[in-house]
C-alpha cells in the first residue's frame, strides 16, 4: 500500500476508535481485543496503531511473559483473569491463553494432556465471558514464511528492535511446519463460540487497517465520523463461518 495514502486512511480510522472508545466509556462496555499470531506477525505495530490516540486511563496493552511458579500451579485461565477490562475499558492481549495452543505446544512447554484439555475448555470459557457481556474479538495475523524470515533477521539487524529478540525466534522457522498444523488446529477447534478473524499480513500497513476496519464494523457505536470500508476477503477471512478456506493460510 502506498505510505500517503495508508497516512490518510489511517487517520480516518484512528478518528473513527476514538469515537468508539467515547461510546465504549459512555455505554460503560468491556472490550478484549486479543491478537495472535507466529513471531513477527505485526502484533506489537497494530496494536500500536490501535491505542496510538486512546485516552490512557482506559485502554491497556497486556503482554505477559515467562509464567512463574504460581502460575504454572494455578488453574490456566486464572493467570489472565485479573487483566479482563472493567465497564469503559479497553484492553489488548498482545498473546493471550492461546499461548497454549501454540508456543507452549510447538515447544513442550505444557504436557500432551494440558494442551487437549485447553483445547476442549476454552469455548466454554470465552461463552462465560461473552454471556456477561464482554466485547471480545479474537485476530490471528498470518505471515508467510520468506516474510517472517526478513521480518526477523531485521529484529537481528536494528539496534531499535533487538529488544523484540527472544529464544524462541531462533527456532520459529526451524518449526514452521509444527506451528503451522498447531495454528491449524486450533482456527478449527476453537473457533465457536466466536470465530477467529484470520488476516493475511505480509502487509503491514494492509494488515493494520484490516483489523482497525473490522473492529469499527463490528461495533456499532451509533454512526462514525469517517465511512467504514466494506470487508474486503483477500485479506480478512471469518474462521469458523461455512465458507472458510484453507487455502487463505500460508502453508
Amino acid at each position: 500500500m502506498d505510505k500517503e495514502i495508508y497516512r490518510a486512511a489511517l487517520r480516518q480510522a484512528q478518528i473513527n476508535l476514538v469515537d468508539l472508545q467515547r461510546h465504549v466509556i459512555s455505554q460503560g462496555k468491556r472490550l478484549l481485543i486479543i491478537l495472535e499470531g507466529r513471531d513477527a506477525s505485526g502484533k506489537d505495530g497494530t496494536i500500536k496503531r490501535i491505542t496510538e490516540h486512546q485516552s490512557p486511563r482506559e485502554t491497556r496493552v497486556i503482554a505477559l511473559g515467562k509464567p512463574s511458579e504460581r502460575d504454572r500451579s494455578s488453574w490456566y485461565f486464572q493467570r489472565w483473569t485479573s487483566y479482563l477490562p472493567a465497564e469503559g475499558e479497553t484492553v489488548l492481549f498482545n498473546r493471550s491463553w492461546y499461548n497454549r495452543a501454540g508456543v507452549e505446544k510447538v515447544m513442550g512447554y505444557c504436557t500432551d494432556a494440558q494442551y487437549e484439555s485447553f483445547l476442549s475448555d476454552v469455548g466454554s470459557f470465552e461463552k462465560i465471558l461473552i454471556d456477561d457481556g464482554l466485547m471480545l474479538l479474537k485476530y490471528y495475523l498470518d505471515v508467510s514464511k520468506p516474510e517472517q524470515i526478513e521480518r526477523l533477521e531485521d529484529r537481528r539487524q536494528n539496534p531499535l528492535k533487538t529488544w523484540k529478540i527472544s529464544p524462541i525466534d531462533a527456532v520459529a522457522v526451524e518449526k514452521w511446519a509444527d506451528y503451522s498444523a498447531a495454528r491449524n488446529r486450533m482456527l478449527i477447534e476453537t473457533c465457536q463460540p466466536l470465530p477467529w478473524r484470520v488476516v493475511k499480513a505480509d502487509d503491514k500497513r494492509t494488515a493494520r487497517l484490516t483489523v482497525i476496519h473490522d473492529i469499527l464494523r463490528t461495533i456499532d457505536c451509533g454512526g462514525y465520523t469517517h465511512p467504514v470500508p466494506e470487508h474486503d476477503i483477500h485479506y480478512l477471512r471469518y474462521w469458523g463461518q461455512p465458507d472458510n478456506s484453507g487455502s487463505f493460510l500460508a502453508p
